[in-house]
């Protein structure tokens, strides 16, 4: 039988045509989280490479900061709002069910009626964004894709956890995938272990604080994790799924420029680079340093650091791969913007 549906006009192509971030004004030190646990600035360095971290103030909303980050990426890419078909919104720290922030963000940008919605992939969440928005531009459902991955994780920190108090920053990074006359965004390998989703979890789930509310007896929740578990499955597994992605896309070590993990954790990263055999010509994004773990944002804030500061060009070949609670990852092999 033959369908009466009609083929998508998409097509071949997509890749990144623009890159935007924003980081919180106030820079929050090691010092001011070693108020809050028995520990010491070079346990922090040691342990993660972390110095510094960004907190956002009351003004600066899950919303706030994705406008910023969504209006210089569609900037960069040299279009305007109104051509933008798709919104996608990576974060786990918009405390609405309902609506997606996604819908606000693409209000206030001013980019009339596109399709608009939130994903909750963690760490992760990029990757997952950046398929989907490849995806839709193929199959013809919109020709530039606004991907954000934004995080107050702050309001998601217990500063007394001795093992997650310094590692969560805020902040938002965003691109604009549209489309391309050869491949400029290769084929993700992503996936999922839900048997270690106790790994990295909220400590409480909203149902128990609302019950907890209801008696009085309020524990808000927060992000915790097993750090030990969280470091041997991300620098074993993680470095599996990143050669995966090489492979896929028919790109040796050798043939990269740069290389955008997430910034999780400098330790973490310093072992994928080993593992992979990484040449010393390939630029490794290092921006745990200074913003700390964001999550979703992480790697688009990274990207766009690495170029804004010359230390990555545009057409330049990059690996990047997210990893996190799920546990979830996503690896994918890039152009630069």
């Amino acid at each position: 039988m033959t369908s009466k549906i009609k083929p998508a006009k998409g097509h071949p192509y997509a890749r990144i045509l623009g890159v935007g971030g924003y980081r919180p004004t106030r820079v929050v030190p090691n010092e001011e989280i070693l108020k809050h646990i028995d520990s010491s600035d070079e346990w922090i360095r040691s342990r993660s490479g972390i110095a510094t971290r960004h907190w956002a103030g009351p003004e600066e909303t899950v919303a706030a900061m994705s406008v910023e980050a969504g209006g210089k990426a569609i900037a960069d890419a040299g279009i305007t709002p109104d051509q933008i078909g798709a919104v996608i919104v990576s974060t786990v720290s918009h405390f609405k069910q309902t609506p997606a922030i996604a819908t606000e963000i693409a209000h206030r940008l001013g980019t009339g009626k596109p399709a608009a919605f939130d994903i909750s992939a963690g760490c992760a969440g990029f990757g997952y964004g950046l398929t989907l928005a490849k995806g839709l531009i193929v199959e013809g459902s919109a020709e530039y894709v606004l991907v954000l991955g934004v995080e107050r994780l702050s309001d998601l920190t217990d500063l007394t956890d001795r093992a997650t108090a310094f590692l969560f920053g805020d902040g938002a990074g965003a691109v604009v995938v549209g489309p391309a006359k050869e491949p400029g965004i290769g084929p993700t390998v992503w996936g999922s272990e839900g048997d270690k989703s106790n790994t990295i979890m909220q400590t409480e789930s909203w149902e128990v604080f609302k019950e907890a509310q209801d008696r009085n007896e309020v524990r808000y929740p927060a992000i915790t994790q097993e750090g030990q578990a969280v470091f041997r499955w991300a620098v074993y597994e993680m470095a599996k799924v990143a050669q995966q992605a090489l492979d896929q896309a028919g790109v040796q070590a050798e043939d990269l420029d740069v290389f955008i993990p997430h910034q999780a954790n400098m330790r973490i990263i310093d072992s994928m680079i080993k593992t992979l055999k990484l040449p010393e010509h390939v630029t490794v994004a290092r921006d745990v340093e200074s913003t700390g773990n964001t999550s979703a944002a992480s790697i688009p804030l990274a990207m766009e650091r690495l170029l804004a500061t010359g230390q990555a060009k545009s057409g330049d070949t990059a690996l990047v791969i997210g990893f996190g609670a799920g546990l979830v990852y996503a690896a994918t092999v890039v152009t630069l913007p």
